[in-house]
Parts: structure tokens; sequence; C-alpha cells
């Protein structure tokens, strides 16, 4: 307790929390402004009878903060942003100019964030363009009366638009004044604010319009009963305990720094250690992932219902690839580790590092500098992000296995044991330690010292 008073002793790091905490209650409150020109109700309806579909848009939408459920101002969430950061990222490992743009420092990083933003309002007028002219075109009742004009199609556009440039320059704001990665609080404040209605639903049924307490839900031996509710305990401890443990994790290379001879004096020749991370690329794969996979879904969807025929494999490939299925999980343990092994390539340079190490006189004892030691870093590298790879996939697929076999609604499911959970995690785990480094920068005790 005496910690958390602490923090509020500097006048710096409180004015940081209180704006971060402003901003994100303004992205809640955006959250549910509705656009004026559609129905909000057939909206929901729409969604909520989807079936296998709707759970993977309810996933996706997860990651982005947006809600498939409700079409508001902030519906296409933060997701152009990181689509586009993600694109100007990977480009800038491909494409000379950015390459470039990149090693200038300070100047190149604030060229490429202007180039990102000009990206995101593409990539937003394009997805609202393309979701709202599917409600306007072949669903007139998904559109309120009298609004059924281009007008209106293009105002709904530039509103969803300007909501997400909206969404962007707030977590821009929390990086500068408040504390923390403001797109990350601004995911992590969606994917909280969700966790109220999963513990609701676990308790609590609809039963024709209202709302009953679920019987037998504390109860030995019924379908979701006091055994389901302590699996579910069970997997949140362990999910935060392995997620905490996996994100600390390090594989320390050790590496001896030269000697040099200065009249009678000798400098250098210590050893220090290398930290490599043994999850080196976050959450991104799971994201990718998830992402990815709702394609399937929709180009089976679409060859099934094609012309007259109708195609009884794909009407099956499509099922297939449902959040419940087996090629489904199976395809989604395979795309965790592709991007993690692509995310750990595009962002951990094995070259520049071994360089690095030579340039600083320093070297790892029984390698070479240069390329020995560049090849002995990729080795390595390789060997943990496996580690890292099966971490991740183990987390994703607990939700899917706990809502089949135990009946558990799968919005239940996936906070209480799930990639939601890892998300808040990681999330916290930054948030703390950038607390912690101004705590200790003035001498207070940190938030994880005894």
């Amino acid at each position: 307790m005496n910690k958390l008073i602490s923090i509020f002793k500097i006048p710096e790091l409180a004015q940081k929390i209180g704006i971060t905490l402003l901003f994100l209650a303004v992205y809640r409150i955006g959250y549910h402004i509705p656009l004026p020109v559609v129905n909000q109700e057939k909206i929901l309806e729409f969604t909520q009878n989807l079936g296998g579909l709707g759970q993977l848009v309810t996933f996706a939408s997860m990651f982005s903060g947006s809600n498939v459920g409700q079409m508001t101002i902030f519906g296409l969430g933060i997701m152009p942003y990181i689509s586009a950061s993600i694109i100007f990222q990977l480009l800038a490992s491909v494409y000379p100019p950015l390459e470039k743009l990149q090693k200038e420092g300070e100047s190149g990083r604030k060229k490429i964030n202007e180039y990102t933003r000009y990206a995101t309002v593409f990539i937003c007028l394009f997805q609202s363009w393309m979701y709202l002219r599917f409600l306007y075109s072949g669903n007139s009742e998904f559109i309120l009366r009298d609004y059924n004009t281009a007008f209106y199609l293009i105002s709904a556009v530039l509103t969803m638009t300007a909501g997400t440039v909206f969404l962007m320059w707030l977590g821009e704001q929390i990086d500068e004044y408040g504390i923390g990665n403001g797109i990350s609080l601004i995911i992590m404040a969606g994917i909280v604010a969700r966790l109220p209605e999963a513990t609701k639903r676990f308790f609590v049924e609809d039963t024709g319009g209202s709302m009953a307490f679920r019987k037998g839900v504390l109860e030995l031996g019924t379908e979701q009963g006091l055994e389901t509710l302590l699996v579910l305990i069970a997997l949140f401890i362990g999910v935060v305990v392995g997620v905490i443990a996996i994100t600390k994790a390090q594989r320390r290379i050790p590496t001896q720094s030269a000697r040099h001879v200065r009249g009678r004096r000798v400098y250098g020749g210590t050893r220090q250690f290398l930290p490599l991370r043994v999850n080196q690329s976050g959450v991104m794969p799971v994201i990718f992932a998830s992402s990815l996979l709702m394609l399937p879904y929709f180009i089976f969807d679409a060859i099934a219902n094609w012309g007259e025929h109708r195609w009884s494999w794909a009407n099956h490939l499509r099922d297939d690839f449902t959040r419940q299925a087996f090629i489904y999980n199976i395809s989604y343990i395979a795309l965790i580790y592709f991007f993690c092994y692509f995310w750990t390539a595009i962002t951990f340079n094995p070259k520049d590092m071994a360089n690095n190490l030579r340039d600083y006189g320093s070297f790892i004892p029984g390698y070479r500098p240069g390329k020995r030691t560049a090849e002995y870093l990729e080795r390595v590298m390789l060997r943990i992000t496996y580690v890292g790879a099966a971490f991740l996939a183990v987390v994703a697929i607990i939700p899917t296995l706990v809502s089949s076999t135990m009946n558990v609604d799968p919005l239940v499911a996936q906070f209480y044991g799930g990639t939601g959970l890892l998300i808040v995690v990681s999330v916290a785990l930054d948030l703390v330690q950038k607390i912690n480094s101004h705590l200790v920068m003035r001498n207070y005790p940190g938030l994880t010292e005894d």
C-alpha cells in the first residue's frame, strides 16, 4: 500500500497517470457513441446469428478495441493504424529508402510515422467504405429510414475514419504526455471492459429476454458447476504466471570485453551478458494468425454459394475453419509458429548485433567476432523462439479446448485462459516497468521490489 501511495508523491508521475486515465475514459465514451445512420438493433441481431463467423469476428475485434455488435464512431478500432505500422516496419527491412530513413534516428522515425498516419487514413477509408457499402447495398434493414442515400453513406465513412484517426491521436498523446504505450493501453482497455460481460455470462443466462441466475453454477456434478469454475480460476492463475515468466525469460549470452593496456593500467576484460528474450515477437503472431484465419471462412463460404451450384466440400471446409474445429486449431498453431519466426527475423538482426559487439571491443568466448558470432546468435534465437512460439500456441488454443470440452461460452473461456489475458498481462507488465523506472529514478522503492 505504501508503494502505491509513493506513486502519487511524485507530481510528474501522478500527472502522467491522470492524463492516461483521462484519455482512456475519452476512448470508452466514444466506444459507445453509435453511428446515427445505422439500425443498431438489427446489427446486433445479425452479429449474434452469425454462428462460427460471429465468434471469429468478435475474437478479431478484441485486438482492435472495436465492437462488431454496434456500429460506433470507433467501429474500426485501432487496427488500421496497427496494420499501417506493420506494413511500414516490414517495408523498412526490404525497401532501401525506408531502411535509410530508419537509420537516420529521430528525424527518420518521425518521417516514417508521418507516412504511417497517411496510410492509416487510406486503410480506414477503404475498410469503412467496404463495410458500410455492404450494409447499404443488399441489407437496407440495417440502415434507418430516410438515411439510405449516398450523402449519408459518405458521411458515415468519414465519421468512422475520423474516429480511428482520433484514436491514433489519443495513443500518441498517451505516449507523449501519459505513461505506457498508448496503442497497447487502448487495446487493453477494450479487453478489460469486456471482462464483466464475460463473468456475467458464466453466472447468468438469458431466458427469453429476461436474465436469471444460472442453475447449478456453484454445485458439484452439474454442466457448468463448481468444477468448471475451479478449472477457469486455475487457468487464469496459470496463464498469468506463465505470461510473466515467458515475458521476463531471457537467454543470457556471456560476452567478454577485450583488454586494453595503457601505461601500467589494464582496462576492459570484464564479463557481461547479452540478454535475448525468449518471446521476442510478443503477442503479434497471435494477432496476425487470428486475423489471417478469417479469410478461409469467407473464401469457402463464397465458393459454397457461388452460382447455382452448392458445393458440399466447400461447406465442410468452411465449417472446419470455425473456432472450435480441429483444422482451425492446427492451422492456428502452425501460423503462430510461422509468424513467431517471421517477426523475429524482421526485428532481430544477428549480423548487426555481432558487428556492434565487435565495434565495442566485446566478443562471445569461443566464437570469433563477425560471421561466426552472427551464426551463433541466429542459432540460439531459433531455439528459444521455438519455446516462445510453443507457449503462445498453448495459450491461444486453451479457450477453444475449454469451450468445446466443458461447454463454456467462448467469451468466458477467452478471458480466463486465453489471448485476451495474455495481452492484458503483457501490457500491465510493461506499464509496471515504466512506473518502476520513475520511482527508482527518484530513490523510491519499485513496485516489484521487496
